[in-house]
């Protein structure tokens, strides 16, 4: 990878982690009592209502997976490594899950959103999703959807411009996001989380 392409890469991660931590604080620092100490832990703010169109031309609302587990990432089919790299990964976890316990793995849906609607139409969803997970539903839409969506979620994004391209990148945080059957946060897996770890949490997850 190209010595810009990395700082760029490290930059992005740094600011998604930033919205991240700041997501996950909020709402512990909003409850604390006025001697200082914790009256009670919220929930993170992470999750929340979107409407968005799959790679079917299907209209789906966050509700429509209510009752199964979610892993949701946020990408974009141009993106040149982190986006197929993580939706990889999501493959193989969902794989060794289905090895280790079928019955825990028909309980997870991964779930890809584009923070690129200019160019990720419903076609280029669905030729994208064919190289992955057999299950995987891709959801684009309207900047606005997008945008709701993204902020739902406490997900980065922006155009990054790049006078040596001929194209443009997107600049995005790359969390996966863990949400329970209620549509509530869980965990989060980062970049670097491995197929394994994701799997093994998974499970332990589900099992409770």
């Amino acid at each position: 990878m190209q010595p810009h392409l990395i700082r760029r890469a490290a930059i992005i991660f740094a600011v998604g982690l930033l919205i991240l931590i700041v997501g996950l604080a909020l709402p512990w620092w909003l409850q604390r009592g006025s001697d200082g100490g914790v009256s009670m832990v919220g929930e993170p703010a992470i999750g929340g209502s979107f409407e968005l169109v799959d790679q079917h031309g299907n209209t789906l609302r966050d509700t429509d997976f209510h009752g199964r587990y979610v892993l949701i990432f946020f990408g974009y089919t141009y993106c040149p490594d982190f986006c197929p790299q993580t939706l990889l990964t999501v493959t193989e976890a969902l794989d060794r899950l289905e090895e280790a316990a079928p019955a825990k793995a028909e309980e997870v849906v991964p779930v890809f959103v584009t923070i690129d609607p200019e160019r990720d139409t419903v076609e280029a969803m669905a030729a994208y999703a064919e190289h992955f997970h057999e299950d995987l539903i891709a959801l684009t839409g309207t900047p606005e959807q997008i945008d709701a969506a993204a902020k739902a979620y406490r997900v980065y994004y922006r155009k990054a411009e790049d006078e040596s391209l001929n194209d443009y990148l997107m600049d995005h945080s790359t969390f996966v996001f863990l949400m329970d059957p209620e549509g509530k946060y869980i965990a989060h897996y980062t970049h670097g989380t491995k197929a394994e770890d994701m799997a093994a949490s998974l499970q332990e997850q589900i099992e409770g």
